[in-house]
């Protein structure tokens, strides 16, 4: 139930004078930062700036409550105060703003107030809105499994995460799902919503039913909700206490509504005065806490004038200290682009992750299912940071039924025996909520587990790719390499299935194309054996793509290569030597272009077929190599011919091997539709052996 705080006109909520004029001293010296760069934005100094002005109040009062270093904290781009509260300097900040490379929030990558401090817990912060809810639960969430599963390191035993937002942000879904995570297992976070009634101009009441968060947020079990003057210093002191002691106790999440107010415009981007009267703007200018607060001070005998003025003073001298420090210091040099783009210390590409010459069968040949289902587990027992889970990832829910009944262990069985052997602690289902399970898995990694999560098909994996795009793939770059997560995003693939439009789409291109992730797309089981383990090893995300239809086939059956097998990211196969044209392929395509070379063969038509197993990163020796023998190339893809990933491999042996091509590149893939149930439909849209078989008889007569 939702409870309001108002101002204790004695006592100041146990404070000393000194702490009271601490939290004035960093409420101004944040408004005065926020000046600051406002008048540098406007001399071309710097080159974006989004003021913290009017939050300042209930953000001084989280800080009084939180501890740095301790605490994680998911911080809203406005909580300048807050993360000042915790240590981070106003020389740090201008380091931000001037995009220096000692910038400890992103190295100068990311524009000001993207906060992120590796040493105050500050996890690194992106400019989409709402992103943070899901990363929030999943720190938090971590934080129960380590003592659960007796990790000493992984938690203190009573710290909290605090996650932040503006009003507006709460219409997005994330909100809401991290919100029924949180509440369904009580897990320690802190949300503080500031509501300074705009979402740049779009007001409270239309983005909020009813014109009140708090009030929609009732009927949630679990979470102890406060709402607050944000502008009053002590009464969100109190409100914080409480949340903050709630989600100590282990009671469950907590929410903090902070009506606060916005007396600059939303950023240096936009101008209040096109949607707000000056009414409005005045009585903003009547509650703002830096006038407002200083008052209650003198007034309640807990400062006097002259030290009031001595505060001002000493801030302005350190903000413009900070300016000119800020100002002689270097931008990262054009040598440093690359860097944290993947892990600077673990390589998958390597030869440390490459022991595919020399496995260890043992057993009958088998499926790929069971290869990646014994892959987990082998992986499993070596660390017990691994967490895997997803849609019906269980065997059950319930614990109870264990035994009762064979466990479902996902819609293709490939987790089935998990839960079983490891406990539901470790292996366990997610809610119907795809930006739910990778969100939830990135706040894991932060708190040092392995999260291996299953999106049940790769048709539905949309509403995560907000996590997926700008959250997971930038983490480590956009800090500096000061915060990562290495998540592996397992999710089902592909057609030949008779799945229609929904059921068999393709698309590693989207995945590709984002620097930071690692994706890979294996055609037998022994691949998908050797890459898993590799995807679970190394220190980077990894989409890896399980194709359906490989999942059972005989042909790609193989024996366990025992439990250090691995197959480096970035190494090709080369599964057909030949000599008159080189067909470049992975996936369910690999068997369709060696049936094709095997039928021509017969015809004196020599086909080399190389499978690339990785995709990004992908083989470009081997490719290239095979290329200056044949001198003739087919790529092969599964997606839809126009903009796949089978056009930018094409384009890279067009602009790299054009002197020893003997004809242009050729691509074979389905045709630029969706995929249709019929099976003649199918068969019609998707690339077949007749394709390639055509396709070579084409190429070699050129």
């Amino acid at each position: 139930m939702a409870t309001s705080a108002k101002s204790e006109p004695k006592g100041a909520a146990g404070l000393s004078r000194e702490q009271l004029l601490a939290a004035y001293r960093t409420m101004l010296l944040s408004r005065r930062l926020d000046d600051r760069e406002i008048q540098l934005k406007r001399q071309n100094k710097i080159f974006f700036q989004i003021s913290g002005a009017g939050h300042e109040a209930v953000l001084a009062a989280a800080g009084c409550v939180l501890k740095p270093g301790y605490d994680w904290f998911y911080a809203y781009y406005r909580d300048r105060a807050l993360c000042l509260s915790l240590g981070m300097t106003p020389e740090e900040m201008l380091y931000s703003a001037v995009g220096a490379a000692e910038d400890p929030n992103s190295g100068g990558r990311q524009m000001p107030s993207h906060w992120g401090h590796k040493t105050l817990n500050v996890v690194s912060k992106s400019s989409p809105t709402g992103t943070q809810f899901l990363q929030a639960v999943g720190c938090a969430e971590g934080i129960l499994k380590a003592t659960e599963l007796g990790l000493a390191e992984g938690s203190r035993g009573d710290e909290v995460v605090y996650v932040s937002t503006g009003d507006g942000t709460t219409s997005e879904g994330e909100f809401w799902e991290s919100l029924n995570t949180a509440c369904n297992l009580k897990l320690p976070v802190v949300y503080l919503v500031e509501d300074n009634g705009y979402a740049i101009s779009v007001p409270v009441e239309v983005n909020t039913a009813g014109g009140s968060i708090s009030k929609l947020l009732t009927g949630f079990p679990n979470l102890d909700v406060h709402e607050v003057d944000g502008c009053d210093f002590v009464a969100s002191l109190g409100a914080m206490r409480k949340a903050v002691a709630h989600a100590r106790a282990r009671k469950g999440p907590a929410l903090v509504h902070a009506h606060v107010i916005r007396p600059y415009s939303h950023s240096l981007s936009d101008d209040e005065i096109l949607y707000k009267p000056a009414e409005e703007r005045e009585a903003e200018a009547a509650r703002d806490p830096i006038v407002v607060f200083p008052k209650w001070l003198v007034d309640h005998k807990h400062a006097t004038q002259a030290e009031i003025d001595a505060v001002a003073a000493d801030v302005d001298a350190v903000a413009q200290a900070a300016v000119d420090d800020a100002l002689g210091k270097e931008q990262p040099g054009p040598e440093t682009v690359h860097f944290a783009v993947y892990s600077p210390d673990v390589d998958p590409t390597s030869d440390s992750f490459d022991t595919e010459d020399d496995p260890q069968f043992s057993g009958n040949e088998t499926t790929m299912v069971d290869l990646l289902n014994v892959c987990m587990r082998d992986e499993m027992r070596r660390d017990p940071r691994i967490l895997i889970f997803g849609e019906d990832v269980a065997d059950v829910s319930r614990e109870a039924y264990l035994g009762k009944v064979k466990g479902k262990g996902g819609v293709f069985k490939v987790t089935w025996g998990l839960q079983k052997e490891f406990g539901s602690a470790r292996v366990y289902n997610s809610p119907l909520a795809e930006a739910n399970i990778v969100g939830r898995a990135i706040g894991l990694a932060q708190r040092g587990f392995k999260p291996v999560v299953e999106i049940q098909f790769f048709d539905y994996i949309w509403p995560a790719y907000m996590q997926l795009r700008d959250e997971l793939a930038t983490m480590r770059w956009r800090s500096n390499n000061m915060f990562s997560a290495p998540v592996v995003v397992r999710t089902t693939y592909g057609g030949y299935i008779r799945g229609a439009l929904y059921h068999s789409q393709t698309g590693a291109a989207l995945f590709t194309h984002n620097p930071g992730l690692r994706v890979v797309c294996p055609a037998t089981a022994l691949d998908a054996n050797g890459l898993l383990r590799t995807a679970i090893r190394c220190d980077d995300p990894v989409i890896f793509l399980e194709h359906k239809h490989l999942y059972r086939q005989t042909y790609n059956k193989a024996a366990y290569p025992g439990p250090n097998f691995m197959i480096p990211f970035g190494k090709a196969k080369v599964v057909r030597e030949g000599a008159d044209v080189t067909i470049v392929t992975y996936g369910a395509t690999v068997q369709r272009a060696f049936a094709a070379a095997n039928q021509l063969a017969e015809e004196g038509i020599s086909a080399e077929v190389i499978d690339l197993r990785s995709l990004s990163p992908w083989d470009q020796e081997t490719v290239y190599a095979s290329v200056k023998k044949t001198n003739r190339v087919i790529v092969g893809y599964e997606d839809a011919i126009s903009w796949g990933y089978g056009a930018e491999i094409a384009a890279r042996i067009a602009d790299d091997c054009f002197p020893w091509l003997d004809a242009p590149v050729k691509r074979v893939a389905s045709t630029d539709t969706f995929v249709g149930y019929a099976p003649r439909l199918e068969d019609a849209i998707l690339p077949q052996v007749e394709d390639f078989r055509n396709a070579i008889l084409e190429i070699v007569k050129f």
